[in-house]
């Protein structure tokens, strides 16, 4: 069965908006990797500041292989480097202060599962 993984991010209120322009910058750039079935990212309501960036893979292997190959490539500054938690693609040579103040990733494999009844 699928495998889950949530990178939970603590972004301070001030850059909500800097980490939520930056992942619909990157809006279709997930979604064409071997072994992706999911993407969401989610927006805290109350009572924390940690958004949850949810996304569904067929296999751990499919997962790393999208860590080691676009996912780097997504996260890398114009000068090679890292952005970091909730970093991104704004434009310009020198790279963006990271949105998110912390960042730790969950893993899941799927036990169960339903979906709507189609009828």
């Amino acid at each position: 069965m699928s495998i889950v993984k949530i990178n939970a991010l603590s972004v301070p209120a001030e850059q909500r908006e800097v980490l939520e322009r930056r992942f619909a910058s990157r809006a279709g750039s997930v979604e064409n990797s071997d072994g992706f079935e999911w993407f969401e990212l989610l927006r805290p309501v109350e009572g924390t500041d940690q958004y949850l960036v949810y996304t569904r893979w067929r296999s751990e292997a499919d997962f790393q292989a999208w860590m080691d190959g676009p996912m780097k490539a997504a996260h890398q500054g114009p000068q090679g480097g890292g952005q970091g938690a909730g970093g991104g693609g704004e434009g310009g040579g020198e790279r963006p202060k990271p949105a998110a103040t912390a960042s730790q990733v969950w893993s899941f494999e799927v036990v169960q599962q339903a979906a709507p009844k189609q009828g």
